[in-house]
């Protein structure tokens, strides 16, 4: 299943949890990581896990974004909230693929004993939020079953390096953050899960916003992170093919289903062969899972 949108909601706030399921969101990530101060973790778990058992999933899935696994909370956000069967993980400053094998270890043991599953609760890997990860990135050739994403982290990486900003005075992103959402793509891929691009910051500025989700599906991200509930509807609408595309999608598929015995055909003036049809299939499945 393709989740376009991916909303960020604080652990420890029951006013933003109680908009949760009125978000749209494909996904939301109940945050126990950075907008959490310390003293306030473990009421965020609770507070968690009881919006995980009563909440309506109908929507939304919902996922829960953990502390790193060399902290002192890691194990505790997985206890405290596993009853209340969360969709999945956010791996949060993940140095390496084998990180998500250590994670879903701790899973298999917390599955088995609350009678969950084993391997249900699935995964997403935040690749690149630090320098040994930015280096670590070739060992997404594959990874542990329960990983079904892999994004990146701008502002977590600027920070490991001490940089002062990430982007240029026109917005841009600088070289540095642009390799790693580059290594995100290309890891994603590698392993076959989904790509999905991190969070744009400015959430006033909806058509920069639009922008940037435009070049996010164009270079083959599938989704995006969002900080703010405004930002919801444009990644949704963003992350699904136009009806032109959709048509057009139909018309390469068609068109190899009649040949089947011929690997380069032409369309409307243009040549066509597998990968094309790869992509054109692509389409039709997002626009298949969403209705349209």
């Amino acid at each position: 299943m393709i989740l376009r949108s991916w909303m960020f909601v604080p652990g420890d706030s029951e006013k933003k949890l109680g908009k949760g399921a009125s978000l749209g969101a494909d996904a939301l990530i109940l945050d126990l990581e950075d907008s959490v101060v310390d003293q306030r973790k473990p009421i965020a778990r609770e507070m968690v896990c009881e919006y995980l058992k009563t909440a309506d999933r109908s929507v939304s899935q919902l996922w829960v974004r953990m502390n790193p696994l060399d902290g002192p909370h890691a194990l505790l956000d997985l206890a405290g909230v596993i009853q209340g069967k969360p969709d999945g993980f956010f791996l949060p400053k993940a140095e390496h693929a084998f990180d998500a094998d250590l994670l879903s270890n701790y899973l298999d043991v917390l599955e088995t004993e609350h009678g969950i599953e084993i391997g249900s609760t699935k995964v997403l890997s935040l690749a690149t939020e630090t320098a040994a990860a930015m280096l670590n990135i070739g060992s997404y050739t594959e990874v542990n079953p329960r990983v079904t994403a892999i994004s990146w982290g701008a502002e977590d990486l600027s920070a490991a390096l001490g940089a002062s900003s990430n982007s240029d005075d026109d917005g841009h992103l600088t070289p540095p953050y642009i390799l790693a959402r580059t290594q995100c793509l290309m890891a994603a891929y590698a392993c076959e899960v989904q790509a999905v691009d991190t969070a744009f910051t400015n959430f006033k500025d909806e058509a920069a916003l639009q922008k940037v989700c435009s070049d996010a599906r164009r270079d083959g991200f599938l989704g995006k992170i969002a900080i703010h509930p405004a930002q919801v509807a444009p990644i949704n609408d963003a992350f699904m093919p136009s009806k032109a595309e959709i048509e057009h999608a139909r018309a390469v598929v068609d068109l190899f289903q009649q040949n089947p015995d011929e690997g380069t055909l032409s369309l409307d003036g243009k040549m066509l062969d597998k990968p094309h049809l790869t992509q054109a299939e692509r389409v039709l499945a997002i626009a298949a899972q969403f209705g349209e």
